[in-house]
């Protein structure tokens, strides 16, 4: 068992990859088998595993959450009552809700078993830049 965080910096709403990250952990603790628990200790972003090849799947993404979820400034968000930290925020918590704040990734050999496509990604739903904790958890 072996656990560590690591900071992710963002510059705004976008998809930030640690796959990198993630695996040399996983290869520095000499894990065999088990599986890595990812926690990101923050509740407006979160954390997808997509593809990580195509660029055009990132802006698709944003693009569509942005239309799901609008900022509170839009007038189909006039509802909501929660904006201490500025028009993002609660629509920030709302895309948080629907992604996840913990994935778990099986480990075969000390490796990741991510498929050939897939990476690991921390999702920022925030305007402006953050500082982002994230939490590996090796067991097994």
């Amino acid at each position: 068992m072996a656990q560590t965080g690591i900071t992710i910096d963002t510059r705004g709403q976008g998809l930030y990859e640690f796959t990198d990250a993630a695996a040399d952990f996983v290869a520095r603790a000499g894990g065999g088998e088990g599986l890595l628990t990812v926690f990101v200790r923050h509740t407006s972003c979160s954390l997808i595993i997509q593809e990580n090849a195509d660029p055009d799947v990132q802006r698709d993404l944003k693009a569509f959450f942005a239309r799901l979820v609008p900022p509170a400034t839009d007038p189909s968000m006039r509802y909501l009552v929660h904006r201490a930290e500025g028009p993002d925020d609660m629509p920030a918590h709302i895309k948080s809700a629907l992604t996840q704040v913990s994935v778990g990734i099986p480990v075969q050999a000390g490796r990741l078993m991510l498929g050939t496509w897939q990476g690991l990604y921390l999702f920022e739903h925030r305007d402006r830049p953050h500082r982002r904790q994230i939490v590996l958890h090796l067991s097994g």
